[in-house]
């Protein structure tokens, strides 16, 4: 298992298991817990959108602290600063200053994370091992996915949202330890031509961005009203998800570096488009909408590793994987954007939650076009 090898970026993918129990006992329940809390839906999906506006207005100072620091500070830094949000989640009581310190916090913490944590793997992976790699991170995350949720649902209803979110903010500055081992990676102070670079990876993560505000978040909120607002129904559907999706990622990722990159994007969308539609037929009956999630359980790690493959293997040939990583999640949040403030206005509207779900559907066609376009028609292993 050659793939193994690479000792920093087994180090990277040990910090995104120990991240993924922050993020199914706590991140999982933002949202959710925001509406249990008085904040209408709209302005749930609203507060989200803001999240991503302040990350995109506030990633433009990352590459001049990357030119002065390198890559690892940034990343055991952003790391650390995702905490920060979960305690502050526990005092939001409606619309109020707490909410908006949880939107700043988020997307602070977000930006130095997310930039510097793409911009690293794409640097030090290996291209003809990043599906395996990437797939590795998200078997990881999965399996964390099977516990966590248990564990903030019973936490949320035995101990509170105070100590569950402390605990949740713990647990997340935990995650720095796998990183302090990292070697540095610096950025150069000029890359002719890294933006132009950055333009085909930019448009996939766009589309992605509003997949996933759709098939993730808009599901979250549609789902827990299905689920009639239980937090332990809520968790341990999420965590049946977990459990479905665990073995998945590595066998897609086996797949990419194979050569088949069109056979896995057609999986992956396929089966993405048909759990869309079983979710929106589901939404009416809670044991049916509790099938649906766990199938969709399957997804993320069937479409993270030929998705992220594309995207850090773009960047790693490109002048400066850095750029064309602030590209991307500019992209990202460009379509999360769009994705969250159309879901919100079809809720103020009074339309259904079975059509806030079926917004999935346009990025699933414009991804699978995009991404089959990447991948050539045949191809040895990379």
């Amino acid at each position: 298992m050659s793939f193994f090898g690479n000792d920093a970026i087994n180090r990277v993918n040990l910090q995104v298991g120990v991240q993924a129990l922050a993020q199914g006992a706590g991140q999982l329940f933002l949202l959710v817990f925001l509406i249990k809390a008085g904040v209408s839906i709209p302005l749930a999906l609203l507060a989200q959108a803001a999240i991503v506006v302040v990350r995109f207005a506030v990633r433009p100072v990352m590459l001049p602290l990357a030119q002065r620091l390198g890559l690892k500070p940034l990343l055991i830094a952003g790391a650390a600063a995702m905490a920060v949000q979960y305690p502050l989640v526990a005092e939001v009581h409606g619309v109020d200053a707490a909410l908006v310190a949880v939107c700043l916090a988020a997307a602070l913490g977000e930006v130095v994370y997310y930039v510097s944590y793409n911009s690293y793997f794409a640097a030090l992976g290996d291209a003809e091992h990043r599906g395996h790699q990437v797939a590795i991170g998200q078997a990881l995350s999965a399996a964390s996915a099977v516990v966590s949720p248990l564990i903030g649902a019973w936490a949320l209803t035995a101990a509170g949202p105070r100590w569950t979110f402390a605990g949740v903010a713990l647990v997340q500055v935990a995650s720095v330890i796998p990183l302090l081992g990292l070697p540095n990676v610096a950025v150069a102070r000029s890359a002719p031509g890294a933006w132009r670079a950055a333009r085909p990876a930019a448009l996939l993560i766009a589309v992605d961005g509003w997949f996933d505000a759709t098939f993730i978040f808009v599901w979250q909120i549609a789902l827990f009203v299905a689920l009639g607002q239980s937090f332990a129904a809520y968790g341990g559907v999420m965590a049946l998800a977990g459990l479905a999706g665990a073995a998945i990622g590595l066998l897609m990722g086996r797949h990419v570096d194979a050569g088949h990159g069109r056979r896995a994007v057609a999986i992956a969308y396929g089966a993405a488009a048909a759990v869309v539609l079983f979710r929106a037929a589901s939404l009416d009956t809670p044991w049916l909408a509790a099938i649906a999630n766990a199938a969709g359980g399957m997804i993320m790690p069937l479409l993270v590793p030929p998705l992220a493959s594309a995207a850090q293997n773009l960047a790693k040939a490109s002048p400066c994987p850095m750029r064309v990583m602030m590209a991307t999640e500019g992209g990202w949040d460009a379509g999360c954007f769009c994705a969250c403030l159309t879901a919100a206005g079809l809720a103020a509207l009074g339309a259904p939650s079975w059509i806030w779900v079926l917004l999935t559907l346009p990025a699933v066609a414009a991804g699978w076009a995009l991404l089959w376009r990447y991948f050539p028609r045949r191809a040895a292993p990379t």
